[in-house]
C-alpha cells in the first residue's frame, strides 16, 4: 500500500468528519512477521536516540582532557547534537521520498553505529567531531521518521504508539547516563571502552530495519506492480510554512528542547552551588530524566485520545514554573520535589511528538511536518544552554538565570495551546483529502 493511500484513522474529530469510504485492501498482505519486528525495531531504534549524547557527558571531562580538547573544541562539541538535528533532520522528508522511510531509518541507525564504532579510536579532536557527526546525522534522520513510520503501519494506534518509542527513548537517555561510569569502571577505566560499548546496542538495532526496508521495498514494488493509472507523487503534501499550527508546533518543540537542554546541562551545577554534594546532584539529575520513562508512555496515549491537546501542555508547564520556582527560593531544602515537578515538565517532548503524528492527515504530511518542527526547533533550542551560561557567569549566581527559565514556559504554554487546537495541516493549507 503506498503512502497517498493510507488515511489515518486517529486524526482529530474536525478531519474524521471528512473520511472518504473506507480505503481498499492493501495490493498485497503484510507478512505476519512484519507487525512484531516493527515493534522490536522501533523500540530499539528510539533506545539508541540519546545514549551517544548522555554516556558522552558521562564521561566528557576524560574524554576531553584524553583527547587534548581546548576550551573552544569541547564547547563547540556540546552544541553539536542540537546543530546536527536541525541540519541533517531537514534532508529526512526527501530521502523519505526518494527511498521509503524504513530504508532510511536503517540507514540511520548503521550510521549511528558506525559513528559509535569509530569514535572511540579517534586519535584527535577533528576525528572525533566526525565520527560524532555521523552519529547524530544518523539520529537526526530517525528522530523524524520514527513518528512518520508509526503514522504509515500504525495509523490508528498513534498515542499508544509514540508513548512506546518516546518511553524507550527515556530510558535509553536515563540508562546511559547512569551506566556508563560504573560499566567504565568495571571494564578497566578507559573512556574509550566507556564510549565503545553503546556502540554495539546501535548495530542491534540495525538487524530488525534490515528486514523491515526489505519487507517495505517489497510492498512498494509489488503497489507499483499492480497500479493501473498512473503513479501518485510520493512527494505530495502540505507546504507545511503556510500552516499557523506547524509553526506553533516547531516553536513549542524549540522551547520544550531548551528547557531539556538546559536541565540536562545546567541543573546539578544549580544544586552543587546551593551546597548539594556533587555525586546527590547528580542522582537529582537522573531522578528528573526517569521520570520521563513511565510518563512517556502514558502522556501519549492521553493525548491520542483527546481532540485537544492544549490543556496537556498547559499542566506540564505549570508543572515547570513550579520547578523552577521552587529552585529559586529553596533550592536544597526542596530538591527532591523540584526535580519530579521538572520531571513532569520535561514530558513535553513525547507531547509534542505525539501532536506532530496527530496535526497532519498522511504519512507524506507527517514527514514534513516532522522535519519542519523538529529541524526549526533544535536551532530554536541552540542558543538556550549558551545563554544561561552567560547569564550565571554574569550575574554570579542563579536568580536571573531561573527567572529566564521560569519565563520562557509562559510562551511555551501559549504555543502548546495554538498546537495542541483540533486541525490539521492540509486543512490550513487548503488540501483536501
Amino acid at each position: 500500500m503506498s503512502d497517498e493511500e493510507i488515511q489515518t484513522l486517529n486524526r482529530p474529530q474536525a478531519a474524521r468528519t471528512a473520511l472518504p469510504q473506507p480505503l481498499p485492501a492493501p495490493a498485497t498482505p503484510q507478512p505476519a512477521w512484519l507487525g512484531p519486528v516493527l515493534l522490536v525495531g522501533i523500540v530499539l531504534a528510539a533506545l539508541n536516540l540519546r545514549p551517544a549524547i548522555t554516556s558522552l557527558g558521562a564521561l566528557f571531562e576524560e574524554t576531553r582532557t584524553g583527547l587534548g580538547m581546548s576550551g573552544t573544541v569541547a564547547g563547540l562539541i556540546t552544541s553539536v547534537p542540537a546543530l546536527c538535528f536541525a541540519v541533517f533532520g531537514v534532508t529526512a522528508p526527501r530521502l523519505s521520498r526518494r527511498f521509503g522511510p524504513a530504508a532510511v531509518v536503517c540507514a540511520g541507525m548503521a550510521a549511528v553505529a558506525a559513528g559509535l564504532l569509530i569514535r572511540p579510536f579517534a586519535h584527535n579532536a577533528a576525528g572525533f567531531l566526525a565520527a560524532s557527526a555521523l552519529t547524530l546525522a544518523g539520529i537526526a534522520l530517525t528522530n523524524v521518521l520514527l513518528p512518520v513510520i508509526v503514522k504509515r503501519w500504525f495509523p490508528d494506534r498513534v498515542g499508544t504508539m509514540t508513548g512506546l518509542y518516546s518511553m524507550a527513548l527515556a530510558a535509553g537517555t536515563s540508562l546511559a547516563a547512569a551506566a556508563t561510569v560504573p560499566m567504565t569502571q568495571a571494564l578497566g577505566g578507559s573512556w574509550r571502552t566507556g564510549l565503545l560499548m553503546w556502540a554495539f546496542l546501535a548495530v542491534a538495532a540495525v538487524v530488525p530495519w534490515l528486514a523491515i526496508a526489505a519487507a517495505a521495498r517489497k510492498e512498494k514494488a509489488a503497489a507499483a506492480a499492480g497500479s493501473k493509472g498512473p503513479a501518485l507523487r510520493a512527494d505530495t503534501g502540505p507546504r507545511v510554512v503556510r500552516s499557523r499550527t506547524a509553526w506553533a508546533l516547531a516553536c513549542y518543540f524549540g522551547l520544550q528542547a531548551t528547557g531539556a537542554y538546559i536541565t540536562m546541562g545546567w541543573l546539578p551545577q544549580i544544586f552543587r552551588d546551593a551546597g548539594v554534594s556533587a555525586g546527590t546532584a547528580g542522582i537529582l539529575l537522573a531522578v528528573t530524566m526517569v521520570m520521563g520513562v513511565p510518563l512517556a508512555f502514558v502522556i501519549p496515549r492521553l493525548a491520542g485520545r483527546m481532540r485537544n491537546q492544549g490543556p496537556i501542555a498547559v499542566v506540564l508547564g505549570l508543572f515547570g514554573l513550579a520547578g523552577y520556582l521552587g529552585l529559586y527560593f529553596a533550592p536544597a531544602a526542596g530538591a527532591w520535589a523540584w526535580v519530579l515537578l521538572l520531571g513532569v515538565s520535561n514530558c513535553a517532548f513525547p507531547l509534542v511528538i505525539t501532536m506532530i503524528g496527530l496535526r497532519a492527515k498522511t504519512p507524506a504530511g507527517v514527514v514534513k511536518l516532522s522535519a519542519f518542527a523538529q529541524s526549526t526547533g533544535y536551532l530554536i533550542s541552540i542558543p538556550g544552554p549558551l545563554l544561561i551560561g552567560a547569564l550565571y557567569q554574569h550575574s554570579g549566581g542563579w536568580d536571573l538565570p531561573l527567572a529566564l527559565m521560569a519565563g520562557l514556559l509562559v510562551p511555551q504554554i501559549a504555543l502548546g495551546l495554538l498546537a495542541g487546537r483540533d486541525r490539521t495541516i492540509e486543512d490550513e493549507c487548503g488540501m483536501r483529502d
